[in-house]
């Protein structure tokens, strides 16, 4: 209950930030404007995954951590909830990577998708997610400044690989380094390089109860955000990116965003504080039912092709999808609870 009433704007933000993942899925405003386009979807939605990461810092590693690495149950469930759950979710869109020819195709690749890459293009989260989590632990049992040193260090590693990958790419030594790392995975948005910092930060507000002034989270995520747009255009427009999923000023952006949504009471719906990771994993299965639907039935082109028309089908579809698990699941926990009291 302490959950539901304290922290219900992280628990409503979590289901903001799955339409964002959609977005960045669906590229919504591409149909008009490109460079929009990357700026909203590619920019600020990329606050989405690291938010994710954060909460898990918040609401897992950071009980472990304050109980002196005594209380290992949260933990523990949570590392068997998210292996079992990418193992499951993994075969379930098994038809879906069959279709789309994503199966792959040696030992090796196999490996690579099942420990860095995702099963599929979205489920990457889960082994980033797990390794963070245990690359943490094993740190912050030696000292949370060796913790903290590390992700940093791995952070900005990785930021090299990433955005800023144009400045190393030629570079003798440094890109020969890379590139044996893109052999291992496609990205260094991964468990080792992305996830930890974030992990960390959520775990150290928590631990350290941070809090900061409410006109000062403002401030600080106004800056913080026009910095991140300012960063992402230079970095896209320079020509310096090899992916775009990490920027130098995502880390104030989403430590002002996290103490802006602390300050958020309230309880948030069942549904929505529950159905954020199931919106999550879904959607990519509603992308795919969407443009068969669209190819099958006689939709106008200009809808048809679309972004936005397709975002915005795909996140009322998605949401609908996951208010009616809970609602059926609901219904059947009520009838199980009737039929064992007689």
């Amino acid at each position: 209950m302490a959950r539901r009433k304290n922290f219900a704007g992280i628990d409503y933000f979590r289901f903001a930030a799955a339409f964002m993942v959609i977005a960045i899925h669906t590229a919504p405003f591409a149909s008009w404007n490109e460079t929009a386009d990357y700026l909203i979807t590619y920019c600020l939605a990329r606050i989405a995954v690291p938010f994710f990461f954060m909460t898990t810092g918040f609401f897992v590693l950071a009980p472990y951590l304050k109980s002196g690495f005594c209380k290992k149950d949260t933990i523990r469930r949570f590392l068997l909830k998210n292996t079992t759950l990418y193992l499951a979710v993994s075969v379930l869109y098994l038809p879906v990577i069959i279709y789309s020819g994503k199966l792959p195709h040696s030992v090796t690749e196999f490996l690579k998708k099942l420990f860095f890459d995702g099963t599929f293009y979205h489920l990457w989260y889960f082994p980033a997610v797990f390794m963070g989590c245990l690359l943490l632990i094993f740190l912050c049992r030696i000292s949370l400044l060796a913790a903290a040193a590390f992700s940093l260090a791995a952070y900005v590693i990785g930021l090299f690989g990433d955005s800023y990958y144009g400045l190393i790419k030629g570079v003798p030594m440094l890109s020969e380094i890379y590139d044996i790392l893109f052999q291992i995975s496609s990205h260094t948005r991964n468990g080792i390089f992305f996830a930890p910092v974030f992990i960390l930060l959520g775990a150290c507000i928590a631990v350290y109860r941070i809090r900061v002034p409410k006109r000062t989270c403002i401030a600080g995520l106004t800056a913080s955000l026009l910095l991140l747009l300012a960063e992402g255009y230079f970095t896209y427009s320079s020509g310096l990116q090899k992916h775009n999923s990490m920027y130098i000023f995502l880390l104030p952006s989403l430590f002002f965003l996290f103490q802006l949504l602390l300050k958020v009471s309230g309880q948030a719906p069942d549904w929505i504080r529950n159905g954020s990771m199931l919106l999550y994993i879904i959607h990519p299965a509603v992308i795919v039912l969407w443009h068969k639907a669209v190819k099958a039935v006689k939709i106008p082109v200009l809808l048809a092709d679309n972004n936005f028309i397709e975002y915005l089908a795909v996140c009322v579809l998605s949401a609908a999808t996951v208010y009616f698990i809970h609602f059926f699941k609901g219904v059947i926990t009520t009838c199980t609870k009737k039929d064992a009291h007689g």
